[in-house]
């Protein structure tokens, strides 16, 4: 049976699946996914237990609806359960983090570059305004954003003002009061947005920014929204918005994860007919209680094998829609950890390149996978933060689409005879002292506004620079790129005194510019939650010392204390896999590049493709992370 619009599902339907009707119930599930999956992941910032909360909203509902009295008040029933499930679920996580004192929490925060504002952006094209609404939202507070993430769905006709008030337990009055305010600061974040992204060339605005982590945030809007009011450069960028109810209304809706309905199925326990419907539907949407008599008493996995699975059953998942737009991030404060094991370089394998390097390449050989390559699958939608270093191979473009990677670089100025996937950003490097050319610098500024410092100088076989040679030449990489990263050291990025500490020291003495911090990591531990501690742990104490935004521009397990070692092809994908998990949890890392994209056919290292256009395991990882 349809739904009928703001009114939510059929009375008929609700009445149904109140009284017993199995089918009505199987219907009104799916037809309430959306909806909860839509105000759940928008009110958490798109926060790892999103899913979990969303399945316990709809098992709520299942054991709840016997007593619901009026069929009529469904909807507003169902808003009320998801708002209270959500505000339950905050509760609880702020318990549990006080009662822990490490950083391990970090592993709760959502990954500030694959939130839901930046879904919404990437999936629905939004641009111009739109796109600013969406930025906007990751500088609000969390009752603002539960409220736009309610009073957005009004706008789009899945709730009524009734329901949005039911859910805030407050009149129809008041409840357009707090609409009204909340409308206001998403209209205030707007102009700070506008005001950071333009170059306007505001210097009290360059100087406001040096102090600040990157991270949006209330206390960062009022800041910048100060400034915005009392400049005349920056204030005039405010001019011409228009109101976020024009630009939101009409928006088209998002389908839930088809990954969310796969996973959760496996963790519903099947404790009554009611709670294996709901699992039956999380699984495959609509129609899946044709198959919800093949459950029984067997587990979540047996299950798995009986219902249908591949592309057929993958579009009638994403038939669901729900509408998603809604970030923020969470700023956690690195504790004291352990020190990293990183080991310094005693024995470096260098591909050939013309000295003074033109087109430099990697320090390392690319090296294959043991394992047996097999067809790559085809990659998920990956977060802005997944990138790749690339160097010539056969069928490089091709590979490079099917990594799924975001971005990537070669080291270089320019694309290196790339053929560029679309979907995919190229960002330039001025590698070593002899790159800066004026030719080189023109075709990084037409690349794009990331630049990337000297590679590596901190190693004689790499870029080999002094400090003091670096900071002379920075002013000329100033002038080519809009956000420059630091030059990229190989180790020692958190020792005071070390290259990089001394670079940075000296920069902020001159007045220079470095947006972000961009590190290295070869882990010589291969066993991985031990490597992983210690990239954590580095990562931690870098952001601790400078205090700005961190790429880890290039990373693998690779030992080179005594030439140079590799894990086997499991390990490194036991870690690619556990490390990109880890790296998400990290609101201060925005981008991380894994090295490489290549792999040889004849000597172990970390490549990801084959000549031959195959993936080998840790490629087939890479493709997998987020």
């Amino acid at each position: 049976m349809p739904g009928t619009g703001r009114g939510g599902p059929d009375t008929a339907m609700v009445s149904a699946a109140r009284d017993g009707d199995q089918q009505a119930l199987d219907d009104l599930v799916a037809d309430s996914l959306p909806l909860v999956y839509n105000i759940v992941g928008r009110a958490l910032n798109g926060h790892n237990d999103v899913d979990d909360v969303v399945q316990e909203t709809l098992l709520r509902v299942v054991r709840a609806l016997p007593d619901l009295r009026d069929p009529k008040a469904y909807r507003s029933w169902l808003v009320a359960i998801a708002v209270r499930q959500v505000r339950d679920h905050e509760q609880d996580r702020r318990t549990a983090q006080n009662r822990r004192a490490d950083l391990d929490t970090a592993t709760e925060v959502p990954d500030p570059e694959s939130d839901f504002a930046a879904v919404t952006v990437l999936r629905l094209g939004l641009t111009d305004q739109r796109r600013e609404v969406a930025e906007a939202t990751r500088w609000l507070d969390n009752d603002d954003r539960s409220l736009l993430a309610l009073w957005w769905l009004e706008e789009t006709g899945e709730l009524g003002r009734a329901d949005l008030a039911g859910a805030l337990r407050l009149s129809g009055r008041h409840a357009a009061v707090r609409v009204q305010r909340m409308k206001e600061q998403v209209q205030t974040a707007r102009t700070v947005v506008r005001a950071l992204r333009a170059d306007s060339g505001c210097t009290e605005l360059r100087t406001l920014t040096s102090n600040w982590d990157g991270v949006p945030s209330p206390l960062w809007r009022k800041r910048f929204a100060r400034h915005v009011r009392g400049c005349s450069t920056c204030g005039r960028r405010a001019a011409g918005l228009l109101p976020i109810d024009r630009l939101l209304s009409g928006m088209p809706l998002l389908p839930v994860p088809a990954g969310f309905l796969l996973d959760h199925l496996q963790v519903i326990p099947p404790a009554t007919d009611a709670i294996r419907h709901v699992a039956t539907h999380l699984f495959a949407g609509r129609g899946a209680h044709r198959a919800s008599h093949a459950v029984g008493s067997r587990g979540p996995r047996e299950l798995l094998s009986s219902v249908p699975h591949g592309p057929a059953a993958a579009a009638g998942v994403a038939a669901v829609v729900a509408a998603v737009v809604v970030a923020g991030h969470l700023v956690t404060t690195p504790a004291p950890v352990a020190e990293p094991v990183v080991k310094p370089r005693t024995s470096l394998r260098v591909l050939p390149s013309p000295s003074p390097p033109t087109t430099p390449t990697p320090r390392h050989s690319p090296s294959p996978s043991r394992q047996k390559a097999s067809r790559a699958p085809a990659p998920v939608a990956a977060s802005p933060k997944k990138g790749v270093g690339v160097w010539k191979m056969p069928g490089l473009g091709a590979a490079l689409a099917k990594s799924g990677a975001s971005w990537y670089y070669t080291w270089n100025t320019n694309h290196d005879g790339v053929s560029t996937p679309k979907s995919v950003e190229f960002v330039p490097m001025i590698w070593g002292p002899a790159s800066v050319t004026p030719a080189n610098l023109a075709q990084a500024k037409r690349a794009g506004p990331y630049l990337l410092g000297f590679n590596e100088p901190d190693l004689p076989a790499q870029a080999n620079m002094t400090v003091d040679k670096a900071l002379s030449l920075w002013p000329k990489l100033m002038a080519a790129g809009r956000v420059l990263g630091s030059p990229s050291v190989a180790f020692g990025g958190d020792k005071p005194g070390g290259w990089l500490d001394r670079f940075m020291s000296g920069a902020t003495a001159r007045g220079y510019r470095v947006d972000f911090v961009a590190v290295h990591w070869y882990g010589a531990d291969f066993r991985t939650a031990n490597a992983v501690a210690q990239l954590k742990s580095y990562l931690q104490a870098v952001y601790k010392r400078y205090h700005k935004p961190i790429w880890l521009t290039e990373y693998a397990l690779v030992d080179f204390s005594n030439g140079t070692r590799y894990p086997s092809d499991a390990r490194q994908a036991a870690f690619l896999t556990a490390s990109t998990k880890m790296l998400a949890s990290l609101p201060y890392v925005r981008r991380w590049g894994w090295f490489g994209l290549p792999a040889s056919d004849t000597e172990p290292n970390s490549g990801l493709f084959r000549g031959n256009g195959l993936a080998t395991l840790t490629g087939r990882a890479f493709q997998s992370a987020r």
